[in-house]
């Protein structure tokens, strides 16, 4: 079993750390899935037992110049690792002027995903910066658990508003109530609302586009269409889980857009052209909101 690529491009460099920092900012710990073509940052907090849950898929090509593994086994070319992201996350900011940059699996005192960076210098001599990141190897009998996710077909598809001004929005809402309702329906309009027994407040976002169906290739199905375009579905959510998300988004996506599933689950999608990333939150209980 082993590990091994190495970036040499500066933008390759900045946009890598800037997915990792991304993941650090919306998990802890997840699962790194290493494959011969792909990375994957996973969180299976099962949307049944009230924990978000994440998917993330990363084409190797576009960020490494180097990349070489061997799974577990000559017929199993994967590798699973529990990391935390955010010790990786700093050890990548701190080698951003560097000529290369090496990722290894590594055995210390315990498996490391180990950062070598060659920095720059003014003499002959090599100076190289390493800093290792202590990981867990997943055995094999528990990989089921980190499959790419099933999405059920959902009532609502829509484009989500500039992340900026929905994290503004959701900003100020937070001091306000401890849930948040997110609407939308069909004719792209999208409803961030607040309900206590003082106050209601209610932002509007119209005209947002609904994707047209067929473009994530991961989901099963999309929004019925005999459903009426006017109707709103909604998702009453923990407003904590969704700053979270748009706290921790540096990913700047092409596109951005939000499934529905009424009562049940929000699913956000962020596309870039060599990054996606699905985030779950689950809808709250009523009685949890009063």
């Amino acid at each position: 079993m082993k590990f091994r690529g190495k970036i040499t491009d500066i933008a390759c460099l900045n946009h890598f750390t800037r997915v990792v920092t991304t993941i650090s900012k919306l998990t802890k710990t997840c699962v790194l899935r290493l494959t011969p073509d792909h990375l994957f940052f996973i969180l299976s907090g099962k949307v049944t037992n009230g924990g978000v849950g994440m998917w993330c898929q990363l084409l190797q090509a576009n960020f490494f110049q180097e990349y070489q593994m061997e799974g577990v086994s000559s017929e199993v070319q994967e590798i699973c690792l529990e990391v935390s992201p955010e010790p990786w996350s700093r050890a990548l900011k701190t080698v951003q002027s560097a000529k290369s940059v090496k990722l290894k699996l590594t055995r210390k005192h315990c498996a490391c995903l180990t950062v070598a960076a060659e920095l720059p210098t003014l003499s002959s001599l090599g100076r190289v910066v390493t800093h290792d990141v202590p990981v867990d190897v997943i055995p094999r009998r528990l990989w089921q658990e980190f499959q790419e996710p099933s999405v059920p077909d959902f009532d609502v598809s829509v484009y989500l508003p500039p992340l900026k001004t929905m994290k503004s929005v959701v900003d100020r809402m937070k001091n306000l109530s401890n849930f948040l309702v997110i609407e939308a329906n069909l004719n792209g309009e999208m409803n961030l609302k607040i309900q206590t027994h003082l106050v209601s407040v209610t932002t509007h976002f119209k005209d947002l586009g609904s994707p047209p169906w067929g473009d994530v290739s991961s989901q099963d199905g999309g929004p019925s269409p005999s459903r009426d375009p006017e109707v709103m579905a909604g998702v009453t959510v923990d407003i904590r889980k969704l700053q979270q998300f748009l706290m921790g988004q540096q990913v700047n996506p092409s596109k951005a857009m939000c499934n529905m599933v009424h009562q049940n689950v929000v699913h956000l999608v962020l596309l870039h052209e060599d990054v996606s990333l699905q985030y779950f939150i689950p809808a709250v209980a009523e009685i949890l909101c009063r």
